[in-house]
């Protein structure tokens, strides 16, 4: 395994958590951001809600970088 195919599953991880919906399948499993009170926030629930959000908030630079990952897999085979 090479750093090429490390950085493609990373993407591939980073966009599966950027189009999970809230309403749809956050919300019914208790992983709602509003269920958050502040002082839980240091917890690993907490943590990982953070990450969901703040992937969602990075959908350009996804759009981007799976653009140039395409590009390179097109030339390079």
């Amino acid at each position: 395994m090479g750093l090429w195919t490390l950085l493609e599953g990373c993407l591939l991880l980073t966009n599966a958590l950027a189009i999970l919906n809230e309403d749809r399948f956050l919300a019914p499993r208790g992983w709602s951001f509003s269920e958050l009170s502040g002082g839980r926030t240091k917890s690993f629930k907490g943590q990982i809600m953070g990450l969901i959000y703040a992937t969602q908030y990075m959908r350009v630079p996804l759009i981007i970088l799976n653009v140039i990952c395409i590009v390179v897999k097109l030339v390079a085979g």
